[in-house]
């Protein structure tokens, strides 16, 4: 994984010490607490209380001699929005501000991030002008404007309870790049207003059919006609960070999109078939508080408590029953326990406060068995893994319950008894005894916890 740096503060942490504003020990510390915390060292300041934001900002300003620009009221220039992409401005933790002639001014909230600034120098072709701006205030700014524009990978959408038909965009007979983004957001809007969390799009001769589940029912909505496929798919790609020019290989990407004021996230699968590429798409919706979803005072208590020995919190229910949904409520409700809280995904569904989470990457080789090999140098508490797919995977995280961390995964069984019986296997042989508790989601209005006590009556469990 990355590590969290902010290479202005590495590079003037001892000017502080040396202005007075932090004693060297206090300085130690927070480095030490960023390492350990995967976080860079002025977040661990400011939440210590060791320095306010204000005066860490003036100090960049004033060693820098690069201006500080609050962004708190600010309106920035929406047209420069498209010369710094979603993800970039994430990831670099920049938004662009406005630009005069050629020069584009950014904020920043690492303004001697010179890789980043070489990037957006050779994408947008232009000269860059960082200010110094506050990292909270810079991403939330990104949230604000970035969220809120199509353009850049979002997809807005009014929903409403009438009845609504994604075909009726075809009639449109402008080929255009606004028209395919209508078309996406029409399919995405239909398939939230019938409940679909899986919709997928597959070839066909003479054109792309749009396919929902609904449970285990598949149902074809429509179909996209030849003419528009190619276009329609390279800009769904596009949307949705994939590369548009490959089809020879799986991809995975991640497309966020809005329904009155609430971002949906979509993992975007790309599979290679001799009849073209399938494109599968899992929408899921944001974390709430477990009170929130069901869960009583008991059951809340129950579950808060598992996270204070070790163990496997195992969280099953058939497909779509929610299980993600629910792990990232429970990883919510725990975020501010004091632990060190990493995660293993296939993508980040939502960032997550105060949580350590970790997307694999196959493109640059790192998979789950990197993952497994590496992750235990940053000394994490609590682990949730996404899937547990080998008897490798299940061994090794198995074993982490003898070095007191604990482990949250979801399993698919579609009831209890299929569960025992999956369970029942060789292979769950060492992992089925450090159960420490079962969610098991029924459906969404019965959810039950299962603690150890419990669980040798219903999966025979020691």
């Amino acid at each position: 994984m990355e590590v969290v740096t902010n290479k202005t503060l590495e590079k003037l942490k001892y000017d502080l010490v040396r202005d007075g504003l932090v004693s060297f020990e206090d300085i130690e510390k927070a480095h030490e607490l960023a390492i350990s915390q995967n976080v860079n060292i002025g977040q661990i300041l400011i939440k210590s209380n060791l320095i306010s934001e204000e005066d860490l900002l003036k100090f960049l300003e004033n060693k820098l001699h690069i201006p500080y620009v609050d962004l708190k009221d600010y309106t920035l220039d929406t047209k420069c929005l498209s010369y710094i992409s979603l993800n970039d401005a994430q990831k670099y933790k920049i938004i662009p501000l406005f630009k005069i002639e050629n020069v584009l001014t950014v904020a920043m909230a690492d303004p001697l991030d010179l890789f980043a600034i070489d990037k957006i120098v050779e994408k947008t072709g232009c000269d860059i002008e960082p200010v110094v701006s506050a990292e909270s205030l810079v991403l939330k700014k990104i949230e604000e404007y970035y969220q809120s524009d199509s353009s850049v990978g979002q997809i807005n959408m009014d929903d409403t309870k009438a009845k609504f038909d994604w075909q009726e965009e075809l009639h449109n007979d402008v080929l255009s790049d606004e028209h395919i983004q209508i078309l996406i957001r029409a399919i995405l809007k239909q398939a939230i207003l019938n409940n679909v969390h899986e919709l997928f799009f597959e070839n066909v001769s003479n054109g792309l059919t749009v396919n929902f589940r609904q449970g285990s029912e598949i149902i074809n909505t429509g179909q996209i006609p030849s003419v528009l496929v190619v276009p329609f798919v390279s800009k769904l790609k596009t949307l949705s960070a994939l590369d548009a020019n490959v089809c020879e290989l799986p991809q995975l990407g991640k497309l966020i999109f809005k329904v009155e004021d609430i971002l949906l996230t979509a993992s975007v699968s790309a599979f290679p078939t001799i009849n073209g590429e399938r494109i599968s798409l899992k929408i899921y919706k944001p974390p709430k508080s477990l009170k929130e979803i069901g869960f009583n005072d008991m059951q809340i208590e129950a579950v808060k408590s598992e996270f204070d020995n070790p163990g496997i919190i195992l969280v099953c229910g058939a497909s779509f029953a929610g299980k993600t949904h629910i792990i990232y409520s429970v990883l919510s409700d725990i975020a501010n326990s004091n632990k060190n809280i990493m995660t293993i995904e296939s993508i980040s569904k939502y960032k997550l406060d105060n949580i350590n989470q970790c997307e694999l990457n196959e493109n640059i080789g790192f998979n789950l068995d990197k993952a497994m090999r590496f992750i235990e140098f940053q000394s994490p508490d609590i682990i949730y893994v996404e899937g547990i797919t080998t008897k490798t995977a299940l061994d090794y995280f198995g074993s982490l319950v003898f070095k007191n961390k604990v482990i949250i995964t979801e399993f698919f069984a579609d009831n209890m008894a299929d569960l025992n019986n999956k369970l029942s296997y060789e292979d769950f042989e060492m992992f089925k005894p450090l159960i420490s508790c079962i969610i098991f989601v029924h459906n969404q209005n019965r959810i039950e916890v299962i603690n150890k006590v419990d669980l040798k009556k219903f999966i025979g469990i020691k």
